[in-house]
């Protein structure tokens, strides 16, 4: 459950970014928020894997 509190924490900080590229037009927020969504992907994976690691080992009992 800590990982999907950070993703949440992670698309939080992200709006920002994505408020001032889409909005006012600013490029570097526009890299921010790229990075801010590489990192979203890779977190999202790392939940994945934990989901399948823990529903595994509940069927395996």
């Amino acid at each position: 459950m800590k990982k999907f509190e950070e993703l949440k924490s992670l698309i939080a900080a992200i709006e920002l970014d994505a408020e001032k590229f889409y909005v006012k037009g600013n490029s570097a927020a526009g890299t921010r928020v790229r990075k801010g969504m590489q990192d979203l992907k890779n977190l999202a994976q790392a939940i994945r894997a934990e989901v399948q690691d823990l529903k595994n080992k509940d069927t395996a009992k």
